[in-house]
């Protein structure tokens, strides 16, 4: 054997050779009982989640940091302001200090739970994300639950029945639904279903959340008949990639052989796919769901904006031109913390669905 083909052997301390393998963490865990395993997992997920978050807090300082634009100017734009009141408002807000010493401060206030305080609002960050969250968790927490459901519905059902014509159709209508950007599709049903088309009188209102004047059952009629558009919107686009996603994991499992001893016992189609080949396709499902929960939080910022909903997209919007540091560093740490939650919570039940998951 010449040497370019003798693997190196890399020995322990004491001189005897290791032999390649699983990670020591995963020997580890297969060597304890299947509680401590499981206890090892979640705290290697829970330290995964904390850099994560540490990591999130450094990016949210110094990204927004590269907008081009200064705060104070936008602020005091057409307004008579002398050269010291413009260096009294940049003391204010902190913007004379050393970078370096921006940062430690945002870092420290934000471990507290103290985002600062918005420019052009002039009210602490943590109020203003506290008001307009109902809104969000109310537009995007009922879109959410729809199209989950709904992409879980027919991908199941598109990939027990491959190749027929309700599979084409619907993978078809996903695809095209999926490649739409949300913005688009929200103007468009704008001018068909508010302003009105042709023959289509406007029936649904262009923007807003409330008309204001109605209380009661009537009020909650009234969001309602605002909420049409947007959640169709948020349906329309991401029921696509729940199904597609779902699809996708079926089929990988259409051909396994545990299906066709199932079956081989007499078991009805319908209950093989209940029981059998839908719990062990979920997994990739599960982790896209609990991604878009994390959404709840986020919001769309697109669709929010185009259909002028009071929430923290829209709030975003708003933030970016000035640009409005502190509120648009806190709504960005509340958004990726939205997502390190759900991928969190993601990783904890995999192990009650695939019992491999953590051992």
């Amino acid at each position: 054997m010449t040497a370019a083909s003798t693997p190196a052997v890399v020995r322990e301390p004491d001189g005897g050779p290791v032999k390649s393998g699983p990670s020591r963490g995963v020997l580890a865990r297969a060597a304890a009982g299947p509680k401590t395993a499981y206890l090892l997992y979640v705290a290697g997920k829970l330290g995964g989640a904390a850099v994560s978050l540490l990591a999130v807090l450094v990016t949210s300082f110094f990204l927004f940091r590269i907008i081009p634009g200064d705060p104070v100017k936008a602020m005091t734009r057409h307004r008579p302001v002398s050269p010291e009141q413009m260096a009294a408002l940049r003391r204010q807000f902190g913007l004379d200090s050393p970078l370096w010493q921006q940062f430690t401060d945002y870092c420290g206030k934000a471990l507290t739970g103290d985002l600062g305080v918005s420019y052009q609002f002039h009210a602490p960050v943590s109020q203003l994300i506290a008001e307009r969250f109902p809104a969000t968790l109310l537009l995007t927490g009922v879109a959410v639950v729809i199209y989950s459901a709904l992409g879980l519905w027919l991908g199941t059902r598109s990939a027990w029945r491959h190749g027929q014509l309700g599979d084409k159709l619907n993978t078809g209508v996903a695809l095209t639904l999926w490649s739409v950007p949300s913005f688009w599709l929200g103007l468009l049903l704008i001018i068909v279903f508010s302003v009105g088309m042709g023959p289509i009188p406007g029936l649904f209102p262009t923007g807003g959340m409330e008309s204001g004047s109605e209380t009661g059952f009537a009020h909650v009629l009234d969001v309602a008949h605002h909420m049409v558009l947007p959640v169709l919107t948020l349906v329309a686009v991401g029921y696509a990639q729940t199904l597609l996603v779902m699809r996708s994991s079926l089929l990988d499992e259409m051909g396994s052989d545990y299906l066709t001893t199932a079956r081989a016992k007499g078991l009805r189609d319908a209950l093989v796919r209940r029981k059998h080949a839908v719990p062990n396709a979920l997994l990739p499902t599960v982790t896209m769901v609990f991604i878009n929960l994390g959404h709840v939080a986020a919001g769309s910022i697109l669709v929010e904006s185009v259909f002028s909903w009071p929430g923290l997209g829209g709030l975003f919007y708003q933030a970016i031109p000035v640009p409005d540091l502190p509120l648009i560093q806190g709504l960005f740490v509340v958004f990726a913390g939205a997502m390190i939650l759900m991928n969190l919570l993601a990783d904890l039940l995999y192990p009650l669905l695939d019992p491999r998951v953590g051992r």
